[in-house]
C-alpha cells in the first residue's frame, strides 16, 4: 500500500535563519517563556528537557535533573531551542557551554540564531 504524502515546497520568501548577537539575547528571550534543553548522554543520544530559562549575568540559568547535569559535566556543549507560538514563526536556538551550579545549569551562550521552517504548504 502506498501512502499519500502532501508535497512541500521550499519557501523563497525571507530568510530561514537570522543570527542573533549574544548581547541581544535578553531582549529576544523575553518572547520565549520556556525552551528545550538538549544534552548528550554517555551513549551519544540526545536528551531533551523542557524548562523555563532565566537570563542573568550573561548566562541562561535552568533547573535540571541529575541526568542533564551529569551529561553537561561530561559534555558541556549544550543547545537550547525556544519554540515559537505557531509553526510559521521563528524558533530561537542558543548554543552554549554549561556548568553545573547546584541543581541548575548555567549556560554561557556562544551562538544564537532565529530559525523558521523552510517549507511551506
Amino acid at each position: 500500500m502506498l501512502l499519500s504524502i502532501p508535497s512541500m515546497h521550499r519557501s523563497t520568501v525571507g530568510p530561514v535563519s537570522i543570527t542573533v548577537a549574544v548581547e541581544d539575547l535578553p531582549d529576544k528571550l523575553a518572547e520565549f517563556p520556556w525552551g528545550y534543553l538538549l544534552t548528550v548522554d554517555d551513549q551519544q543520544r540526545a536528551r531533551l528537557l523542557a524548562v523555563p530559562a532565566i537570563y542573568a549575568g550573561g548566562a541562561l540559568r535552568v533547573t535540571a535533573g541529575p541526568g542533564s547535569r551529569a551529561n553537561a559535566v561530561a559534555r558541556p556543549e549544550v543547545t537550547m531551542v525556544f519554540p515559537p507560538a505557531s509553526g510559521t514563526e521563528f524558533s530561537l536556538v542558543v548554543d552554549g557551554t554549561a556548568e553545573v551550579d547546584g541543581d541548575r545549569l548555567v549556560i554561557t551562550p556562544t551562538r544564537a540564531v532565529l530559525h523558521r521552517p523552510a517549507l511551506r504548504e
